[in-house]
């Protein structure tokens, strides 16, 4: 039985999904004809020349870091970008990436690294917001034209909650008012403390139909001057997003910890390296795979005992040290992401079973190569 590059493209949106990705990001299929038939799939954290050299003739490429992202223009043979894709398109080898997309996923990078140091996963380090931004409007209106208002703000796209529509809550109590010289009021005369039965009313909506719920509201309001609030409402967690916060079997100290992370990722010549107390115990951990210092503020309110991370710089590390109890352990680039290898190879055996053939590239791609073994003077 064949499997289409569609076929194969949809599980794999389903389990990375674009939106996911950060807005500056490439994600999906670079080269390749989703009509196409896929004889086997390798799957890999970057596509170099030597990765697509084993993928089969008529195989997918799964790489996790973009081959084409910022600034392209060209994708001219005579560059090596260009000349990798000239490769594959003669070769009928497609190139598809899930990047920040598998990043944020659950189960995604950051899953993968932890389950390779033994980690459980209890919740996401930096939450992606769910569904888009939200206002709740507090209106207050007289208890006669309370329905005609929430109606006419239902219309507008206020009131809507997963599955459920005119959705609202109201409560009642007295309005107050002095016009003066000027107005018009609906309600009492000019001069006059004007006290009314209200309703206050209170519905969610979209914060991009703001401007339509508010002409709503104004039109079918009886006063001349509606009284009401917008509030911003702050983001809800979501199971997805950047990082991973998980917890030990049991608690060691950061020795032995260190000696777990460097055990339970592949050998790079960058290593590992760790800044703490050495005889802390840890048994709380935050990760992040790639690279992770924008997440180090998040670090140091998370309740964490030790940070594994990549591509950590020396001010920030500096400042989180001086700052923060939170132990660091860096490692490689590569190293971090590689265990997502593994699980995206899983995801699409589970799927497709004997009628595809996935295998992870065991190629290291880690960009740093020169390993020096003794002290040099």
């Amino acid at each position: 039985m064949s499997v289409r590059l569609a076929d194969i493209i949809d599980v794999l949106d389903a389990a990375y999904p674009p939106a996911l990705a950060q807005d500056w990001d490439s994600v999906g299929l670079v080269c390749g004809d989703p009509a196409e038939s896929v004889e086997a799939v390798t799957v890999a954290v970057d596509a170099t020349a030597a990765v697509v050299a084993e993928v089969p003739e008529d195989g997918l490429l799964l790489a996790h870091h973009p081959l084409l992202l910022r600034g392209v223009d060209t994708v001219a043979a005579s560059t090596a970008k260009g000349a990798l894709i000239h490769q594959m398109i003669r070769t009928r080898r497609a190139l598809f990436t899930a990047h920040t997309n598998a990043d944020a996923a659950s189960p995604g990078v950051s899953d993968a690294l932890a389950e390779a140091l033994g980690l459980t996963v209890e919740q996401v380090l930096a939450p992606a917001s769910a569904g888009s931004a939200l206002d709740k409007w507090v209106v207050f209106v007289p208890v006669d034209d309370a329905d005609a208002v929430r109606l006419a703000m239902f219309d507008a796209g206020a009131g809507r909650i997963g599955d459920y529509s005119h959705c609202s809550w109201s409560v009642a109590g007295t309005g107050q008012f002095l016009p003066h010289d000027g107005a018009s009021p609906a309600i009492g005369s000019v001069g006059t403390v004007e006290r009314v039965s209200e309703d206050r009313v209170e519905v969610i909506a979209p914060a991009a139909r703001r401007a339509h719920v508010l002409a709503a509201l104004r039109s079918a309001h009886p006063y001349e001057e509606p009284a009401f609030d917008i509030f911003t409402l702050a983001p809800i967690p979501g199971d997805v997003g950047l990082g991973r916060i998980g917890v030990l079997p049991k608690p060691e100290p950061l020795s032995a910890f260190f000696t777990r992370v460097r055990d339970g990722l592949p050998a790079t010549s960058w290593g590992i390296r760790a800044c703490g107390d050495s005889d802390a115990q840890v048994s709380r951990v935050a990760v992040c795979g790639g690279s992770g210092d924008s997440l180090l503020d998040v670090v140091a309110g998370a309740d964490v005992q030790a940070y594994v991370t990549a591509d950590l710089r020396h001010h920030p590390a500096d400042e989180h040290q001086r700052a923060s109890d939170v132990a660091l352990i860096d490692v490689a680039h590569w190293a971090s992401e590689y265990p997502w290898c593994h699980q995206a190879a899983a995801l699409l055996r589970d799927h497709f079973g004997d009628a595809l053939a996935v295998r992870v590239s065991a190629i290291r791609t880690d960009p740093w190569n020169v390993e020096r073994t003794s002290h040099e003077s």
